[in-house]
Parts: structure tokens; sequence; C-alpha cells
């Protein structure tokens, strides 16, 4: 196995530019991270965020932080405040690089997906086919199943939460994780029956990438991921990056701030090891959401955009999260692989993911139903960003300026639509029968549509549909009717049939 065979940041300037990445030169430059076009009044909600980021770090003892949002493939608002250096008082500035924890996980998911994709590893198969020294591995209980690599990827492997402990293995070499490995491992479950974090397991991630790829993890990655996306300043070295452009790591102890020992790159490196600025995030942020919505269309080099959103599908055990705000909602709550996918009553479905380290603390949140997320890095030993970079997508969300996108009726749901106004306007559903699946009418009577049909008349007059329709699914719409009595609303579900019908067809104030 090779050491940490990533380009230095010089290098892998030079390599960008050599042509590594031209077929997504295009895209690289429409989502550069000079400060995209916005509203006004989304230029007022952003502004907002400065006092709720600057709050934060105040009550929680914060040196330094950057944060940035995304929207639509730009960065709309890039902020930094306090400082990275506590003896100097040098600023923290846009480019400052802040180790990003666990949010490194997510590339490491990644990695293993473009293997799989390239049909070198299986997902499935036992973590011990691509990691020999777990073939030895001696299991809690006789019915314990072999550990999978999607179970190391989604934390079902039942090893112990180990934050406190893997946070310093950071820097582990090679050698000495494969005789820890080899050695013997304790188990808190038996795999496979409850979702328990592990770091551990994500540096088996690593080891895998490494040894299907026969390069280190970290190489891997920087040359699928990093350098095609044009994050020249990211990197696993934090003894590589120039003095003046790194945030010193602290954490709060009596009443002042102490410098944490800096890690060098090891194979916990897997589980959070990731150096990156702000803008550099950016360009990965404004990529992850680029797979949404599914689409036909050219995918990019680096991987396919249905693995891009993979890795935000719950893999094992949900749970549900009790609101901390008021007027907020539960959330529910899974693991995918190396991101954390989430559902609440503000952001609906959204994911992310934090990072803590001795001196780092960091989180990101995705809406991709929007085309949003918001991100935020710091330099205090587990910071609690994850609790801000939340009430800041919430507020967005709220404020109404960040519209979720809009999915145009497919061909099928057009017809229904000019299904729906004729049945209205003759108020006799029957005007629809060659559309109709064949519950519709055992469902309910036709007598009984046509009577709520004349009460509908009679209460909105002459109805025509709307100018602008949307849909839910390509099978699925509201549609909506403007009416000399107000707005009238039709819930419409076509059937799973070829050619298409209509099994669903409400009509509601």
């Amino acid at each position: 196995m090779t050491r940490h065979d990533q380009p230095s940041f010089p290098q892998r300037s030079a390599i960008v530019r050599s042509g590594i990445a031209a077929t997504l030169a295009a895209w690289i430059l429409a989502t550069s991270t000079a400060l995209g076009q916005s509203t006004d009044k989304q230029q007022q909600e952003l502004a907002r965020l400065d006092d709720l980021f600057r709050k934060f770090m105040t009550e929680n003892h914060v040196p330094g932080l950057v944060y940035g949002v995304v929207f639509e493939g730009k960065v709309v608002r890039l902020q930094s405040f306090g400082i990275r250096d506590v003896k100097t008082k040098a600023p923290v500035e846009s480019d400052t690089a802040f180790r990003i924890a666990s949010m490194s996980k997510q590339f490491t998911a990644l990695a293993v997906l473009r293997l799989r994709d390239a049909g070198k590893l299986s997902l499935d198969a036992p973590a011990e086919k691509y990691v020999p020294e777990l073939q030895k591995l001696r299991y809690p209980t006789s019915d314990s199943p072999r550990i999978t690599v999607r179970d190391l990827m989604s934390h079902a492997a039942g090893f112990v939460t180990d934050d406190p402990w893997g946070d310093r293995q950071l820097d582990t070499p090679p050698d000495e994780f494969s005789r820890f490995v080899a050695g013997g491992l304790p188990f808190s479950r038996t795999p496979g029956v409850a979702w328990e974090y592990s770091n551990f397991g994500f540096a088996l991630v690593g080891r895998i990438v490494t040894n299907v790829s026969q390069s280190n993890y970290s190489g891997y990655v920087s040359r699928s991921f990093f350098q095609p996306l044009g994050m020249t300043h990211t990197g696993w070295d934090i003894g590589a990056i120039p003095g003046d452009k790194r945030a010193i790591g602290y954490r709060w102890e009596n009443e002042s701030w102490i410098e944490e020992p800096a890690l060098g790159p090891g194979e916990y490196g897997a589980m959070g090891g990731v150096i990156t600025t702000a803008p550099d995030y950016a360009r990965y942020v404004a990529w992850v959401l680029n797979a949404w919505p599914p689409r036909d269309g050219a995918e990019d080099t680096i991987i396919r955009r249905a693995s891009i959103r993979e890795i935000t599908r719950p893999a094992n055990f949900a749970a549900v999260t009790a609101s901390d705000e008021p007027g907020g909602c539960s959330r529910s709550r899974a693991y995918g692989y190396g991101m954390n996918a989430f559902n609440d009553c503000v952001l609906g479905f959204h994911f992310g993911h934090s990072g803590g380290l001795p001196g780092y603390g960091s989180n990101v949140v995705f809406v991709p139903a929007r085309g949003l997320a918001v991100y935020a890095l710091t330099n205090r030993t587990y910071a609690p960003a994850s609790r801000v970079v939340r009430d800041a997508a919430n507020a967005l969300v709220r404020s109404g300026a960040f519209p979720e996108r809009t999915l145009p009726l497919s061909p099928a749901l057009a017809a229904a639509a000019q299904a729906v106004e004729r049945v209205y306007a003759a108020g006799d559903v029957m005007r629809a029968r060659e559309l109709l699946a064949e519950n519709v009418l055992l469902d309910f009577t036709p007598a009984v549509r046509n009577a709520q049909l004349a009460e509908l008349k009679q209460r909105f007059g002459e109805c025509r549909l709307a100018e602008t329709q949307h849909a839910e699914t390509a099978m699925t719409a509201t549609i909506v009717l403007g009416c000399d009595g107000g707005r009238l609303e039709v819930k419409v579900i076509l059937a799973p049939t070829i050619p298409a019908s209509l099994q669903t067809l409400e009509f509601a104030p």
C-alpha cells in the first residue's frame, strides 16, 4: 500500500490546468465561487444570517467561522468572521482552510460508489473480501452475519460509537492500522441490528478504497473528485497548507482558547481528514445539488448523478428527533452512506452531516428540492454548528424567497388537466369517460360525482385552467382552476396503465 500519494496544493492546480477536468470546464465555470445573482428579497434574507452566525460564535466561544450559501449552482453568500490565529489575531478570510472532520465521510462514500459503478466491488460483499485482516474476526454471536461493505458505510457493523477515541487516531500509519485490525476487535452489538456511529468503521471503508483502487484512499479521492471539481485548495495533509492560510484549531477551556495538536494524514483520514476552504467546498456542494432533479442528459466524468443521490438514501434504522425550537416540528433521521437523511415540516427532505475534531466543528445541510445548501466551518473543538446551520436553512426556506423547484406537467398529466376542465365545464364526469380508470366510477357513481360538481359550480361559477400548472411527479399533480368565485384545486393521480388513465379525480376548494 502506498502512503498518502495525493498531490500537493500547487501540483493539484497544475494537474487541473493540464486538462484532467476538461470535460467539466463549462460546468466549473457555471458554478464558480463568484457570488451568484439573486433577487433583492433573497439578498435581504441572506444578509440576516450574519447576525445568526455572530450570535452563535459568541454563545459558543468560537474564535473564527466562515459560512456559505449555495443556491441553484451559485454561491449567493460567503461570509467570514473572527480570527484564525489567536496569537496573531489574524482574521478568518473566505479562503482560510479548515478541517471539516466527519464531513469527509461523504467523499469516502462517493469513492466506494465510484468503484462499485466501475464493477470493482460490491456493497453487499463481506468486507473481509477487500480487507483480509477481517477474515479472522471473532463475531459476538454464533448467528452474526458477516460485516458487509454496506454495513460499514451505514454504521451498522456493530462497532462501538468512538468519537472521542477515533478523533485522536487521525494520523495512524497504514502498517499500524493493519496490525490493529488483525489483532481482533470488540463488538458493541451484533452486526446489522442497529445504527451505531463508528469512525473506525469508516477507516475500514478507507482501507477498502485503498485496496480496491490500489492507491491510497486520499490519493484516489483527490484524483477522482477534488481535481476535476477544481478544488485546488483541498487535501489531507495539514502540514502542506501555508501558515497564513490555515485556521488553527482551539478548544475553550478555563475561559481561554487552548491550541489543539494538528494531526497529520493517516488511515483515519477517511473518516475525518479532509481540509478545505469555503470556496472549494462550495464547488462540491453545487455539484452535489446538480444531481437533482433526476433527468435525461449527459453525465459528467466523475460519477453518475444516481450515485450521488444514493448516498442520501436511508440505508438502515430510522429515528425521530423531537423539535427543539418554537414553532418547529419533529424530524425523521436515517443514515445513508456518509450522509444523514432527514425529513421535517419546514425543509422537507434534506440531508447533511456534521463534523467535529479537536480544534474544529462544521456542518452542512442540503435542501435538494430548492437547489439550496448552507454550510459553516469553525476552528473550535466540536463547535455545535449543526444547530445554527439548520436555523439558517429554516430561515431561508420560511422566508419564501427560495422556492421549491417546479416540475412541469408530463404529457399524460397535461391531457388529464384538459379533461378536468371539460368535466367541470359540463358538470358531468362522463365527459372524460375515455380517460377514467376502472376504479373511478366504482368508487363513486357518476350521479354522486356530478352532484358534487353541481355544488361547486354554484359556489365557484365558471372556471378555466390556470396558465401555470405544476406537477408533483410525472403521474401526480394538483390541477389549478381559476374561477369567478375563487381558486379550485383538483387532485389527479394517473393509474399504472398504458395508455394513461386517471385513477384519482378529487375536486376541492
